[in-house]
């Protein structure tokens, strides 16, 4: 893969720098502005004063020549870090040429992937080239969870909602929050392609489905990603942000990851992973904010989140050492974004869930945790929409998409784009009712019986499931709630609704994140999504061409989706973070009801929609009346 195509690599005598390393060596060289566009510090170049230079682990400031010495590592990602006002060359497939990787030897084993090839000679010059930028006060970014594309098919997928959407949206930057691809990194190269589309930077996080599973150590997990796509930590300035970019995967994880409670998956046979920052990486954060101003936005970007709702009593989904990063954020704004899950979650500040104190020793978060969604949705799973897409929806109901972050100064605005939906759209309405609660438990209960034990057809399926806004006065009694999932919802999200010209009635949110466990079951969870999630027929179409892998369809590694239509994952979704529920009153009159509901986010967007409820003396034949005839 092409490599750096603006720098400058120059092999010239070494030069030695009074700092503890194994043998003095150094690495050297200027960052400049590169006025002739030619990737060449030449005389009509001039170096730049005061940006940041990193080996991975120490960070400088270049001098008043835009020079720099850094201590050369045996392995090391060496970077500039992107300053504001500036921007470094990007590659044909639009992502930022910041970094030259040098592991001395190479991949020390024969790795699927290819891993790092022998460098040769050790670098003794690299000189950066910077952009003067054309605007910087204002910009937006993209954030893309989880692309996780497993299959070319799947890349014409991303490639027909989330570039199209983007390319709509116009971004600043695009940064993909891990899981770029689905364990098949020969498939990095035709999605960046399509990304490119785009026309923005693409600034790429290291996540799970991204490493070379054949590694034996961690320190060798994430080389084939160096070789093809870029550093697995680094950091760049946008305006008055500063990004950065962990890993915080340790793959294999072993007995330093096993001293924690509940980490016993880390010394199984099977190699495993653990959501950790190692330490060398810690020192290098450490290092970083040093340089920072205390009053800049830090964005740390990584791919398993700090803390989750949705994995709260999974820690191998949680990061060990989330409390330490939050004791260096500490009096500085920060904002943590996130992939992973395959969930859309906001937290507030003060937000916490059971779990967070006993696995990771996180208690209300000091600043705004976001996970992003994913744009796979549930991993590109279901039936397929009008445009031949999976709708894939995602395991708490919110659609696949991509979250849009528009920055002014340090301050910035969340909103969340449903894949090939109105941008203006942000919320599901439905409602709960008793017909609902028990078609949901007896799928439930089917579901948690193991595939060899239970009947091969699920007892209930979306067919089953009578009409949510056709109830009776028996079922106002038994209970009806109103129910509004709004994908990316928070704790300072304001939902009410009103019948017809009514007075307002605000409508609770079902978790209120002071601690509590996630209430779980048929109440807690999305009908309208829910319903849509039971079943997927698509498993079912079959032909007679031959091709074995044309019957039903493929997902997630190439596992077959063949036979009887059911669930569209593993799991019946069981929780929900942004969901709000409003009791209808029993008494309610009979005859047609149209409910407007309004949700209000922190900055005072605003959703708006409209849903109809029935109330009848009895529910009417759902089916057509053969007795006439």
């Amino acid at each position: 893969m092409k490599r750096l195509l603006f720098l400058v690599l120059v092999m010239s005598g070494w030069l030695l720098l009074g700092v503890a390393v194994a043998d003095g060596r150094v690495v050297h060289g200027f960052v400049f502005h590169d006025a002739g566009r030619d990737g060449v510090f030449d005389g009509g170049d001039s170096g730049m004063a005061g940006v940041l230079v990193s080996n991975g682990l120490d960070v400088v400031v270049t001098d008043a020549d835009g020079r720099y010495e850094l201590p050369l590592r045996p392995d090391m990602d060496l970077t500039v870090v992107q300053p504001a006002g500036w921007r470094v060359p990007v590659d044909a497939n639009r992502v930022p040429q910041f970094f030259h990787v040098y592991k001395e030897g190479g991949t020390p084993e024969r790795l699927r992937f290819g891993g790092l090839p022998d460098p040769g000679s050790p670098p003794q010059r690299i000189d950066f080239p910077l952009l003067p930028a054309n605007h910087d006060d204002a910009f937006r970014c993209a954030a893309v969870g989880d692309p996780q594309t497993y299959s070319n098919d799947e890349l014409g997928f991303f490639r027909n909602s989330t570039v199209l959407d983007l390319i709509d949206e116009a971004p600043d930057c695009v940064i993909y929050l891990g899981d770029v691809v689905g364990d098949d990194l020969n498939l990095l190269d035709r999605l960046l392609e399509l990304g490119a589309a785009i026309d923005a930077p693409q600034w790429l996080v290291f996540g799970n489905h991204d490493m070379d599973f054949d590694a034996s150590h961690p320190d060798h997990a994430a080389d084939s990603w160096r070789h093809r796509a870029m550093p697995p930590w680094y950091a760049f300035e946008m305006g008055q942000v500063t990004f950065i970019a962990l890993n915080n995967l340790v793959y294999p994880c072993g007995e330093v990851d096993a001293r924690r409670p509940d980490r016993d998956f880390c010394l199984d046979d099977q190699p495993r992973y653990n959501g950790r920052v190692s330490d060398v990486q810690m020192q290098w954060l450490e290092n970083l904010l040093k340089h920072l101003p205390d009053d800049r936005l830090i964005v740390l970007l990584h791919h398993v989140p700090l803390v989750s709702f949705s994995d709260a009593d999974r820690p191998q989904h949680l990061t060990d050492n989330a409390a330490d990063i939050h004791g260096l954020m500490e009096g500085r704004p920060a904002l943590s974004l996130a992939g992973h899950t395959h969930t859309l979650e906001n937290h507030d500040p003060g937000q916490w869930f059971d779990g967070w104190r006993e696995h990771v020793d996180v208690g209300p978060l000091p600043f705004r945790h976001i996970i992003a969604g994913a744009a796979s949705g549930a991993w590109w799973l279901g039936d397929l929409d009008i445009e031949g897409i999976p709708m894939a929806l995602q395991r708490m109901g919110a659609p696949k998409g991509v979250l849009m972050l528009d920055f002014d100064g340090t301050d910035y605005r969340e909103r969340y784009r449903g894949a090939r939906m109105d941008s203006a759209r942000g919320q599901w309405l439905s409602f709960n009712t008793p017909a609902f609660r028990t078609w949901y438990q007896a799928l439930a209960e089917w579901m948690d019986k193991s595939a060899d034990e239970r009947d091969p057809v699920p007892p209930v399926s979306a067919h089953d499931l009578a009409d949510l806004h056709l109830v009776t006065p028996d079922d106002l009694a038994d209970g009806v709630y109103l129910s509004v999932n709004v994908w990316l919802g928070s704790a300072s999200t304001e939902v009410k609704a009103r019948m017809g010209d009514g007075e307002w009635m605000t409508l609770n949110r079902t978790q209120q994140g002071q601690g509590e466990a996630p209430r779980r079951g048929a109440m807690f969870v999305d009908p309208l999504a829910v319903s849509r999630q039971a079943t997927s027929s698509r498993r079912a179409v079959v032909s007679r061409s031959g091709d074995e892998r044309a019957q039903g369809h493929e997902g997630f590694r190439g596992r077959s989706y063949l036979g009887v239509p059911g669930p569209q994952d593993r799991r019946m979704p069981d929780r929900n973070v942004h969901l709000w529920q409003l009791r209808l009153p029993a008494e309610l009159d009979k005859g047609v009801h149209t409910i407007e509901v309004l949700s209000i986010d922190r900055h005072g967007q605003v959703l708006r929609n409209r849903v109809i409820v029935e109330v009848r003396d009895s529910l009417p034949p759902r089916r057509w009346r053969h007795q006439p005839w």
